[in-house]
């Protein structure tokens, strides 16, 4: 079982001819709502993966939070374990102009109030895989992290957006997956220099005992261990948004591993469904189902050694 520990947001997503100035109102036609946070996403992808998932973090007792739960639990994920409260559901408004450019406001919301301590211990048993994320209190995530370990569970940490994690709380985890920066940033705070992605997850696989995942965009993606590792190539296809097309790799990278499948058969499913995830618009509306990776594969040759 995957057990998702992380952020669920709406999004309220706004066209417009220009983004506005400081002091400036602009009128746009409407607003589209769009399920989104980065566990959100994650749980969602790796259940269309087949795993069975469940979500554990905070809703409000409002219209998103009703919308987000019931949409969770149409993936087919168990949401016992996500609390509802009086903070407000989550929510990102994102303006986007006629040239694409954009800005986005995460208000956290609920996601601020997220606490591991409700989840119960008899969740995180052997046959659990723990997904993090950065988008909740940090100081829940290695508390949870701590507990997980010491009950056995197999624990992955995706640190994005980019924040420094404790030397304590690395110990704690099997699979660290990170974008080409923030592979670099993580590593920079903890002194390690190096400047080179794949250098840096190198380094961090061999001080703290785990396997770091790299995504590298158009490049395909690695994981790095203390004794080696493999690359994949992304599979080829034309680019339409590549919003959540980290979540994808994710969900899916923890699907395959909770299928038991070897890391690096996981890491090629995680690069497929990361560049199917590319071919539409939107975060959810892009995660591919584990028929359509299966579609595909052939596309991707078998990950080769590092």
């Amino acid at each position: 079982m995957i057990l998702v520990f992380g952020s669920l947001n709406m999004d309220l997503v706004m066209q417009m001819e220009h983004l506005p100035q400081p002091g400036e109102t602009v009128i746009c036609p409407g607003y589209v709502l769009k399920a989104g946070g980065k566990g959100n996403n994650q749980a969602v992808a790796a259940a269309r993966a087949g795993a069975k998932v469940a979500m554990a973090g905070a809703l409000g007792r409002d219209g998103f939070g009703d919308s987000l739960a019931a949409r969770q639990q149409g993936e087919g994920i168990d949401i016992s374990l996500i609390a509802r409260g009086e903070a407000p559901t989550g929510c990102a408004p994102i303006a986007i102009d006629a040239a694409g450019e954009n800005f986005i406001v995460v208000a956290g919301g609920a996601n601020l109030t997220a606490n591991q301590a409700a989840i119960p211990q008899e969740k995180l048993g052997s046959g659990t895989l723990v997904v993090l994320q950065m988008e909740v209190p940090h100081a829940e995530n290695w508390a949870l992290l701590a507990r997980a370990k010491a009950a056995g569970a197999r624990t992955l940490l995706n640190v994005a957006p980019a924040a420094a994690v404790p030397e304590a709380a690395l110990g704690d985890v099997d699979f660290l997956a990170v974008n080409e920066i923030e592979a670099v940033q993580v590593a920079r705070a903890l002194g390690i220099m190096e400047a080179e992605p794949l250098s840096a997850a190198a380094a961090l696989a061999r001080r703290y005992n785990l396997a770091c995942v790299v995504t590298l965009g158009a490049r395909g993606a690695a994981l790095v261990t203390a004794e080696g590792g493999w690359r994949v190539q992304p599979l080829k296809v034309e680019v339409v948004d590549t919003t959540g097309a980290g979540d994808a790799f994710v969900g899916n990278f923890a699907a395959a591993l909770d299928a038991g499948l070897a890391p690096e058969e996981a890491l090629r499913r995680a690069s497929v469904a990361g560049s199917l995830a590319c071919t539409a618009v939107g975060a959810q509306e892009a995660l591919p189902r584990a028929a359509d990776v299966d579609a595909k594969l052939a596309g991707v040759p078998a990950a080769t050694p590092l």
